[in-house]
């Protein structure tokens, strides 16, 4: 695929998410399916609720062009494509009527367990550091959780829209600078542009939000891209990219369920959801988290130049001081 060709593909991906999800708010608007504000909520105002709708079909679209355009529009892409629709599908319904959390990830654990099956890649995914059948059932788990952190962490206007797109950069540029197949990078961007076309939608204020039929999808996709850097060699980007969603995600529950309270319950206790009770508006938060997530970027690429330790060392240091940062009230003035 030459470069022209997809920074075509890459701008009318961002062209038609812009578009959609214009129209896609009128609609939704016209339907009456709003996100009420609650006590648990971070808006205060009736938003329509549902921007997956124009996202995931464009953004698997563009996927399904770059492959094709690349010679690599082979029976796993298909799978993970189809695989998000039907997971599209499903948080679809849980958006309108809320299914039950059994539910939900029982659907999310059968689309991984027939990706791994389908599109598994020809080395393990750990390295060889697990044995046999444990290099799989360890990648399923963490794909798991992380479609449901991914979807946990889509609180506030802004956030998820900059964590897919430098996670979606962040792919391409690990994929360039280590030599992976150009599908990599092509799906990379692409998520990218349908990502930063979404924040004209979702910047603070947001006109609307992903809704599950976004965010899940979206989780699974990316957690996708990972788990194959991961099988290519790459496990320290793989896991320096979403450091900061981890980090947050995974702390935060492990707190609560050492409380004993009920973990898949919406609650306000991540560390950016503290930035904005203690006054940091939407912006600063999603700026901060830009920011740290752009030295992220840095760190992937030089792990995938062979300085693994020195970058995963420079991970650490970076989530922890955006989390203590966050917990502090992300520098707002009271």
């Amino acid at each position: 695929m030459t470069l022209p060709a997809l920074a075509t593909l890459c701008l009318s991906v961002f062209a038609a998410v812009l578009v959609a999800t214009g129209l896609v708010v009128r609609i939704l608007e016209r339907r009456a399916i709003l996100d009420q504000p609650n006590e648990r909520s971070s808006h205060t105002i009736a938003t329509p609720r549902g921007a997956g709708w124009s996202i995931i079909p464009i953004l698997l679209a563009g996927w399904l062009a770059a492959a094709n355009a690349l010679g690599a529009l082979s029976a796993p892409v298909w799978w993970i494509c189809a695989l998000a629709v039907a997971l599209g599908a499903i948080s679809w319904l849980d958006d309108l009527r809320g299914l039950s959390p059994v539910i939900r990830l029982l659907g999310q654990a059968i689309a991984v367990a027939v990706a791994l099956v389908a599109a598994a890649p020809s080395a393990p995914y750990f390295g060889g550091l697990l044995p046999g059948a444990l290099d799989p059932i360890a990648a399923a788990l963490l794909w798991i959780w992380y479609i449901n952190l991914f979807n946990f962490m889509d609180g506030i206007d802004g956030i998820t829209g900059i964590e897919t797109a430098c996670t979606g950069l962040g792919v391409a540029l690990v994929a360039i600078v280590s030599g992976m197949a150009g599908t990599e990078t092509a799906f990379g961007l692409v998520a990218a542009c349908a990502a930063i076309a979404f924040l004209w939608w979702n910047w603070h204020p947001a006109k609307i939000f992903l809704g599950d039929i976004g965010s899940v999808p979206l989780g699974f996709l990316l957690g996708w891209l990972l788990l194959d850097m991961a099988a290519q060699g790459q496990w320290a980007a793989a896991l320096i990219l979403p450091a900061y969603y981890l980090a947050d995600a995974t702390v935060t529950l492990f707190r609560r369920a050492m409380r004993g309270e009920k973990v898949w319950r919406p609650h306000r206790e991540h560390y950016y959801q503290q930035a904005v009770q203690k006054g940091a508006s939407h912006a600063r938060v999603s700026l901060c988290i830009l920011a740290a997530n752009l030295v992220l970027i840095a760190l992937a690429v030089l792990a995938a130049l062979g300085w693994i330790w020195p970058a995963l060392a420079g991970m650490l240091a970076v989530v922890a001081g955006l989390l203590i940062f966050l917990r502090g009230g992300a520098g707002a003035v009271p």
